[in-house]
């Protein structure tokens, strides 16, 4: 057992590539977005309403 409380080799590197990970999908995210300016503005769909009345 580690009693002075520092991390294991294996949890160092388990957060390091869960940080690694992080990163990823963080610029994965940032690379996909898009502009406000570039969207438009949603055409409301009512199809759903059909089957209410």
């Amino acid at each position: 057992m580690n009693s002075d409380k520092q991390p294991s080799k294996g949890e160092q590197s388990e957060a390091a590539e869960r940080e690694a990970a992080k990163q990823r999908i963080l610029a994965q995210a940032e690379a996909e977005r898009v502009p406000v300016e570039d969207t438009t503005r949603a055409v409301p769909d009512r199809r759903w309403r059909r089957g209410q009345r």
